[in-house]
């Protein structure tokens, strides 16, 4: 038995004792991300980031595209904000004007100018229109804030959210109907429940405050368990000095106390942080990236709506009349401005399930589909896929793996010459169609800071360890669970033995 003691010691001490540090990062950084809106206006300089951090060439999405105006006026936009060009996109001004502080709160999904002349910006944060020289706040309809797409269609200005498609009329925005697919089964993704779980989001404000609560308990199990295993050599010492360790002992075993007690208390929902966790992040986020379940009763994942959280894009086919909606899941199509549920196209485009960053009518019945998937030129009609680099027929790979393509596309853009500029993600902007290189990005665009949420999340799903492990920090995650699961089981064990004992 004493064996077996001194076993679970040793696997409870030296596991914590190296974790404990990215255990206090995971406690932190969730508790940040849970609560993006209070921190939306702290921003941090890349400067004290590694290189991988970095603008360069137009990179990490910084370019998602541009809203042409008049001659070689345009506006980019992406995750810098909003800049203007007055001579082709050669030099720039900000733009960013009248968004509130905060690079997070000028993330663009979209620009759009009406017929009417008027230019809307669809955002993380909502939908602005652009007037008075500053960029204004319109309220929609719906609880929800982030805007992924906007368009215009017959004369009418549509605005899409994650869950819903809203139309402007006299009185402001008003929702349109979005019937079910022939497909909707009332389930949902097994990725979005374990992630809202995982936030507590699913249980609305009071379940985000309860996983914080999860968090600090984590810290707190952590800063205790550092202080048993530094104070015993402290007062030891002291004692040789012949020093007074009363209070000093005292307070240790108090520590202790309330290490062992909170740690017994809260482990069912300490695993199941850990365990969901998991399953966030690949390898393991692939095994279930697919599957499907029902929605949790009594959270706000029971939504009615059948679309909820799945739009992404939308186009307008001018030519067939004919309106394309991107979802996480497929593309679908309605000829009849959705007066009938949308019907899935037979013939799918290559996505990524991050969804889609490029979706432009190209001519009528072709399509231009960029995602993390690569880019491609599809014909549905024809069942015809072309990757957009290579012009080869795409032939789809059938192994399991991480949902990115070489090339991960997030953004595009025609100049006023008609050029063709592909935004990769990791390697920045490129030249489709000649040898003329897009401008280098000026220092003062680079140097637009990175959201302290956005590092919260790099730092929460482990990928800013890539500079310490290489290709293999995609293993940091569920080694970091598994490690986690067992410094609270061993806890357990420990605890429960201490208890039977007295």
């Amino acid at each position: 038995m004493k064996n077996w003691t001194k076993f679970f010691k040793k696997h409870h001490k030296w596991p914590s004792l190296v974790l404990s540090f990215f255990i206090l990062l995971f406690a932190v950084s969730g508790i940040v991300m849970n609560h993006r809106e209070a921190f939306s206006s702290v921003d941090v300089n890349r400067d004290y980031l590694g290189s991988e951090y970095q603008y360069h060439n137009w990179n990490k999405a910084a370019v998602k595209s541009a809203l042409k105006l008049e001659g070689d006026t345009a506006l980019i936009y992406g995750n810098i904000g909003v800049w203007k060009t007055t001579d082709n996109y050669q030099t720039f001004e900000n733009f960013n004007q009248g968004f509130p502080e905060g690079i997070d709160n000028a993330k663009i999904e979209k620009l759009l100018r009406t017929s009417s002349g008027d230019i809307y910006a669809g955002t993380l944060k909502g939908l602005y229109k652009f007037q008075n020289d500053a960029w204004m706040k319109i309220e929609l309809p719906v609880s929800e804030k982030r805007v992924v797409d906007l368009i215009e269609m017959k004369g009418e200005f549509y605005v899409l959210t994650r869950s819903n498609l809203l139309k402007k009329d006299s009185n402001g925005f008003e929702k349109i109907k979005l019937l079910a697919k022939s497909d909707y089964d009332g389930k949902i993704s097994l990725f979005k429940t374990l992630w809202e779980i995982h936030s507590g989001e699913a249980f609305g404000l009071i379940g985000k405050l309860f996983v914080d609560f999860i968090g600090l308990i984590f810290i707190l199990l952590s800063i205790s368990g550092l202080i048993y295993f530094i104070y015993p050599k402290w007062i030891k010492r002291l004692k040789a000095k012949s020093k007074n360790v009363k209070g000093k002992a005292k307070f240790l075993k108090f520590n202790l106390k309330w290490h062992n007690r909170l740690g017994y208390w809260m482990i069912i929902f300490l695993i199941l942080s850990a365990l969901t966790g998991m399953f966030l992040r690949p390898p393991l986020l692939i095994s279930i990236a697919n599957a499907k379940v029902d929605k949790l009763p009594f959270t706000h994942l029971d939504d009615p709506n059948p679309w909820y959280d799945q739009l992404r894009r939308i186009a307008y086919d001018e030519e067939l009349n004919r309106v394309l909606l991107a979802t996480n899941e497929a593309i679908y199509y309605s000829d009849d401005l959705f007066e009938t549920a949308p019907v899935l196209f037979s013939s799918q485009a290559p996505v990524s399930v991050m969804g889609v960053n490029v979706f432009e009518v190209i001519k009528p019945g072709q399509y231009l589909i960029g995602s993390f998937s690569g880019l491609f030129y599809w014909i549905p009609e024809r069942n015809l896929n072309f990757d957009y680099f290579t012009k080869k027929p795409y032939v789809a790979v059938k192994q399991m793996g991480p949902p990115i393509s070489a090339h991960p596309i997030a953004g595009y853009l025609r100049d006023t010459n008609g050029r063709e500029f592909v935004f990769d993600y990791n390697l920045g902007v490129g030249n489709m169609t000649d040898d003329r290189h897009f401008v280098k990005m000026p220092q003062q665009v680079r140097e637009a800071p990175i959201s302290l949420w956005n590092l919260c999340l790099e730092i929460h799903t482990g990928r800013i360890y890539q500079y310490l492990f290489g290709k293999f920090y995609i293993l940091f995650i569920p080694l970091a669970g598994l490690t986690i699961l067992w410094i609270l089981i061993t806890g357990l064990v420990l605890f429960l033995k201490r208890k039977k004992k007295y």
